[in-house]
């Protein structure tokens, strides 16, 4: 270990003895022996020295004088004057320089070689090295075996707290992965360290102060990246896993008995309520797939359904919300900008399927968090990507677009009214304040031009839905 002043003196084969009565840095570690004659020798010293000397040119008491306050400048924890060559006794003033600065001085005898001296303090300072370097080793062990036992980050961070002795915290954008203590990390009593992994899952480590660092932290942090990118592959994995399943109970493909024993295979229980909450983003879809999510939906189960992020959170759907805002808040920190939207809760596999549906159509409102609506079948068949619903609308009111864009009609806005209105021609007339027969000779027109009499109940339905989803189209920018 390394050695002080007083465990200098202390070793009786050096035949040392303490002059003077300063005791500043008495038990401070040395860290080097500095041998001089120089007259000014501080800008040869770092500080934490033992400074030896013979007094060689330090004739005179002013030069004595100067001689201490120099090498206290310099920070170094004493003197060591050999005496038996040019003095036979440590100089007065000198020694009383020393005294007034707080300057231990130690005597060396003649019989004493410097050299004696540098090799017992060089010897002490290799032995503290050494066993610091076991300190280091043992404690790589004992993280690396955390990991590579399946104790996780949980018992790295616990160990390494352990070695600091002190808290340790493992932050993720707004999420709180680790933490040893209830306080929250703050960069006034916490050291920080950033944990790059080269994707979006960089996070940072929190040591609280004081503590001492022996190297210990800067492998730490190469562990824990290891760990987050194994985290990453073992969620793209799952999710991609979860995601066939969900994508089967979605599209109705399986029966209500196997539906129910696979969502439990994949950790949703679907005897009981369930909500969905769906990320969609078009500029970081891959990003979703692998992204962590906040603290609070760690227990959910995630999914990659097409390219969008689906949380099935096992809820009454009163904290759904909240859910949704921290995940918006989490994916934003991310740099990943995306639109939640909330489903309902319900329970059984044809109840999941209902909150997603519910939860893309909420999502498409274009909202950071959009809470959800009552659904309609229009909605739902334009959800579908299987029914060309939305070109089958188009084809259908585009006759009737183009005959109001060449002549200045209104044939869109009658027909619109006639629809809302139950298919009351006095209703459209006083609606859009027009005569009767003119409405009447406009309803002839829409069915001359696209085939469709609204007056025949088939035909209502089809223009009623063909503006239905011509409206959501807009307001999806389709």
């Amino acid at each position: 270990m390394a050695i002080s002043l007083a465990a200098l003196v202390g070793v009786t084969s050096l035949k040392l003895s303490k002059a003077g009565v300063a005791e500043t840095t008495w038990n401070q570690d040395i860290n080097w022996v500095a041998v001089t004659e120089l007259e000014d020798p501080q800008r040869f010293l770092n500080g934490g020295e033992l400074v030896l000397t013979t007094g060689l040119r330090l004739r005179s008491a002013p030069e004595q004088r100067r001689f201490v306050r120099q090498v206290q400048r310099a920070g170094a924890v004493g003197i060591g004057f050999g005496v038996g060559l040019s003095h036979e006794v440590v100089p007065p003033a000198l020694l009383a320089e020393a005294n007034r600065w707080g300057l231990p001085v130690v005597e060396v005898p003649y019989e004493t070689p410097f050299i004696a001296i540098t090799k017992l303090v060089a010897d002490a300072q290799s032995a503290d090295h050494y066993a610091k370097l076991e300190r280091l080793i043992a404690g790589h062990q004992v993280l690396a075996r955390a990991l590579l036992t399946g104790g996780g980050l949980a018992e790295l961070l616990k160990n390494l707290g352990g070695m600091l002795r002190t808290d340790v915290a493992l932050t993720q954008f707004t999420a709180q992965l680790y933490n040893s203590s209830t306080a929250h990390p703050s960069a006034d009593t916490w050291a920080s360290y950033p944990v790059p992994t080269g994707r979006r899952d960089a996070c940072t480590l929190w040591v609280r102060q004081p503590f001492e660092d022996t190297g210990i932290i800067g492998y730490a942090q190469n562990l824990i990246s290891v760990e987050l990118n194994n985290m990453v592959k073992q969620r793209q994995a799952q999710r991609a896993l979860c995601g066939q399943v969900l994508e089967d109970v979605i599209h109705g493909a399986l029966e209500t008995s196997e539906a129910q024993r696979r969502l439990a295979g994949v950790g949703v229980n679907s005897t009981r309520k369930n909500v969905v909450l769906l990320a969609v983003s078009a500029a970081h879809a891959k990003a979703l797939g692998s992204t962590s999510v906040p603290q609070e939906l760690e227990k959910s189960v995630a999914a990659v359904v097409g390219k969008d992020l689906v949380l099935v959170v096992n809820d009454d759907g009163g904290t759904a919300p909240a859910l949704a805002r921290k995940l918006s808040d989490h994916l934003a920190e991310a740099g990943i900008h995306a639109t939640i939207g909330i489903g309902g809760a319900y329970t059984k596999p044809n109840g999941l399927r209902w909150s997603y549906f519910e939860a893309r159509d909420a999502a498409s409102h274009g909202l950071p968090v959009n809470e959800p609506e009552r659904l309609s079948l229009t909605s739902l068949l334009l959800a579908s990507e299987d029914v060309p619903l939305a070109d089958m609308a188009h084809e259908s009111l585009n006759p009737l677009r183009a005959f109001d864009a060449a002549h200045g009609s209104e044939l869109m806005a009658t027909l619109e009214s006639y629809l809302n209105n139950n298919g009351s021609v006095a209703a459209v007339a006083e609606e859009l304040t027009l005569h009767r027969n003119t409405v009447r000779y406009r309803l002839a027109q829409i069915t001359e031009l696209t085939g469709y009499d609204p007056a025949v109940t088939a035909d209502r339905v089809q223009l009623w839905l063909a503006l239905a989803v011509a409206r959501l189209s807009a307001r999806q920018g389709k």
